[in-house]
């Protein structure tokens, strides 16, 4: 199914890469679910810009009541089932390495705040989804993940835990899914410049880490969001349960 055909919901839509993501996603005619939390008027000023195929959903995804509330008011007003899911929500995040808990003070909280953001909500939109893409033998889920586990360049040890075990449930949904025609993918990235997240970031971290990079940069949110629409697309119609870093080389595999 190609993008124009499809109802894509982004999860964090309306800010930073979410924003990016749906801004993508619209290029390319599809349609777009916009869920936000708290960022209303940042949501409902997307769809003004973007026009009649977005539409601005409140859910917090880690009320799996929401999320099904979600899915059935995104089918009523569009009249066809989400295709694609772009599990983007951050919850309550700043890439903020001064300021981050040490590993002998933080508190469990903090680990679980991540993994209900990350995994539960993921968990929750998948489960959502299910049904309309079973009905149509044909699915899209993409994860956001990040690079940190495979290089911990800083130890943001909840964030980088929940992603981590993100991507355990991106493999083995694969499994499952893949007779159904679904496909389960994560996607990567480095230090962003620059989203809502990472606006805390010293600009001295940005260019230490783009020196290390082999184009000697960083990557920005629209080359992050290319990489988001491949895996939507029917160019990666046998990809699955896969991993792309996209960080402009710094990680390789």
């Amino acid at each position: 199914m190609v993008l124009a055909e499809q109802w894509v919901l982004v999860t964090g839509g309306a800010r930073g890469l979410g924003q990016s993501i749906t801004r993508a996603l619209a290029r390319e005619g599809a349609g777009v679910v916009i869920n936000y939390h708290r960022s209303q008027a940042a949501a409902e000023a997307l769809v003004q810009e973007i026009g009649p195929r977005a539409i601005a959903i409140q859910a917090d995804v880690t009320d799996a009541a929401a999320v099904q509330r979600l899915f059935a008011q995104a089918h009523e007003r569009t009249g066809q089932p989400i295709s694609a899911v772009v599990n983007n929500a951050l919850v309550q995040f700043q890439f903020d390495g001064d300021a981050r808990p040490q590993i002998g003070d933080i508190a469990w909280e903090r680990f679980a705040q991540q993994i209900d953001g990350a995994v539960k909500g993921a968990l929750n939109t998948l489960q959502a989804a299910l049904p309309g893409m079973r009905g149509q033998g044909f699915g899209r889920i993409v994860n956001v993940g990040t690079n940190l586990f495979q290089n911990p360049v800083v130890p943001y040890h909840d964030y980088t835990a929940a992603k981590a075990a993100l991507l355990s449930l991106t493999r083995t949904a694969a499994h499952d899914l893949g007779p159904h025609g679904i496909t389960v993918n994560m996607v990567s990235g480095g230090l962003l410049r620059t989203t809502d997240a990472s606006r805390a970031t010293p600009e001295a971290v940005f260019d230490l880490i783009a020196s290390m990079t082999p184009l000697r940069r960083v990557t920005t949110p629209d080359e992050f969001a290319d990489a988001v629409l491949f895996f939507l697309s029917p160019w990666a119609r046998a990809v699955t349960g896969q991993n792309l870093v996209v960080d402009c080389g710094l990680v390789k595999g």
